[in-house]
């Protein structure tokens, strides 16, 4: 069975990180989402909240299952027996940061393989973090965020 982890913050899910997954289900016998709980970040949304939308966002995807994660990457993956870390890019800078972050898991335990996997092109501008400024000034996130977080996002900036 190929199986991969695809980790981030998910903080909001973006259509990007929901392009990736479609496409990376289609491609691994199973793909686990894992939640990072980052202990020196600070988050919009709990775990349990981003977890909750991704569960949702991917019921149609048998082989797609959620989990969090508060350790070492490496560390998740040893436990679950996954050997490939699916990692999405959208330009340069973000692969020269993933790169680096690869080499250190390729440090911490040689068995982990990176896979980098770009964005299509629609998806290209879709940071978290500038969705949640645009969210936090009441702007339309139409066509950045699934419907589902932008209702979870006019919550969270009444």
């Amino acid at each position: 069975m190929l199986k991969a982890a695809f980790p981030g913050s998910f903080d909001p899910p973006t259509l990007g990180h929901i392009n990736i997954v479609r496409r990376a289900a289609s491609i691994f016998d199973e793909l686990v989402l894992v939640v990072a709980e980052n202990r020196q970040k600070k988050y919009l949304f709990s775990a349990a909240e981003r977890v909750s939308m991704l569960r949702e966002l991917v019921k149609d995807r048998e082989n797609v299952l959620v989990e969090t994660c508060d350790t070492l990457i490496v560390d998740f993956l040893r436990r679950r027996n996954i050997r490939i870390l699916l990692r999405g890019v959208r330009g340069i800078d973000d692969f020269a940061y993933e790169f680096e972050l690869s080499m250190m898991n390729k440090a911490l335990d040689h068995r982990i393989e990176t896979i980098f996997m770009t964005t299509d092109p629609e998806y290209f501008v879709l940071r978290s973090s500038s969705i949640k400024e645009l969210a936090s000034f009441h702007g339309d996130t139409t066509g950045m965020v699934p419907p589902l977080v932008a209702e979870a996002l006019k919550v969270k900036y009444p």
